[in-house]
């Protein structure tokens, strides 16, 4: 076991597979000669050259569409958006072109394509740093989204993503790369379908991920202390949802919260929460609550900022009501 950064957990899992695979690649803006916009891809260019570690022009939508291509020819391209709020240049090559392909050419091409970089309100990055776009894709077909929130999880999961054959949407959270976790020594690969259980209890589910699981386990010490049990968690997958793990769940605790950093009106967590009613609403004994960002854009003021996202003492509070049936 060797104690690692979430980013330098993301650069073992491309170095790792770059390595593996000659057919594996990366391109983006600055992730060759600079080593990214936070430092994933240091040094690799050194060690792979500079058409394994690509640095492209500042035209989302045209190395997104080369990437693309590079993948229906057997090519296993990472691309690296500098923040991800960048590729909503590229939806159209996202959208029209990585998702349905496959489809649209009757299986005849396979899309081995991995689209990653930072996301999420950071401190003080602005309205146009601080995107979320899992609730941009979640209804666009052909697509997998993953969001890491652990080192462990980090590498484990991008480096099945680069083995998969489809398009996957990689998200990680601006303020989690600095996290730190020990890693195996060995080779490990998880899948990217399922959910993890971070905590078990029986009074109520909160359902989670990203960066609000940690606010999350800031919340559960405090309901720990009062004796409310949380289950909590982590989706990890946006797309496919582990709805088995999610309802094992909710037939134990009858209680659910869900809890995001997306906005409210169309996020995750409204997609989340219609699924519930349809598949396990005899299981419910009370409504669902939805914790979600405020339905702006995302001040730069930093106390402003706080005050758009889910807190750990709003947590608190939608738990107690619901342990205690006072809602």
């Amino acid at each position: 076991m060797a104690e690692t950064l979430l980013y330098n957990a993301l650069k073992e899992a491309i170095d790792e597979e770059m390595a593996r695979d000659s057919q594996v690649f990366v391109l983006g803006e600055d992730v060759g000669h600079y080593g990214g916009s936070y430092k994933v891809t240091k040094d690799l260019y050194k060690k792979y050259g500079e058409l394994r570690v690509l640095d492209t022009p500042i035209a989302e939508n045209s190395f997104t569409g080369m990437a693309v291509g590079a993948a229906m020819t057997g090519l296993r391209p990472i691309i690296e958006g500098m923040n991800m709020g960048f590729l909503l240049l590229a939806f159209n090559q996202i959208a029209n072109n990585a998702g349905m392909l496959r489809y649209t050419s009757g299986g005849n091409f396979k899309i081995p394509l991995v689209i990653r970089g930072p996301g999420g309100v950071g401190r003080q990055l602005g309205a146009e740093h601080s995107q979320r776009l899992e609730a941009y894709f979640q209804g666009v077909p052909g697509l997998k989204m993953v969001a890491c929130s652990t080192p462990y999880n980090a590498k484990g999961l991008l480096k099945a993503a680069i083995r998969d054959d489809n398009p996957v949407l990689f998200f990680e959270h601006v303020l989690l790369y600095n996290l730190k976790q020990d890693l195996p020594s060995e080779d490990y690969v998880l899948p990217l379908d399922k959910a993890e259980v971070v905590q078990e209890g029986s009074d109520v589910t909160i359902l989670t991920y990203s960066r609000m699981r940690h606010h999350v386990a800031q919340a559960t010490k405090l309901l720990d202390k009062e004796g409310i049990g949380a289950d909590v968690i982590d989706l990890i997958s946006l797309k496919p949802i582990d709805f088995e793990t999610v309802g094992a769940s909710i037939r134990k605790t009858h209680r659910v919260i869900i809890v995001e950093e997306c906005m409210k009106s169309g996020g995750i967590g409204a997609e989340l929460s219609a699924s519930i009613m349809d598949r396990f609403f005899d299981e419910l004994d009370a409504p669902v609550i939805r914790l979600a960002s405020q339905d702006i854009p995302t001040p730069y003021n930093g106390t402003l900022e706080n005050l758009t996202i889910v807190q750990p003492p709003q947590i608190v509070e939608a738990a107690q009501k619901l342990a205690t049936n006072r809602l």
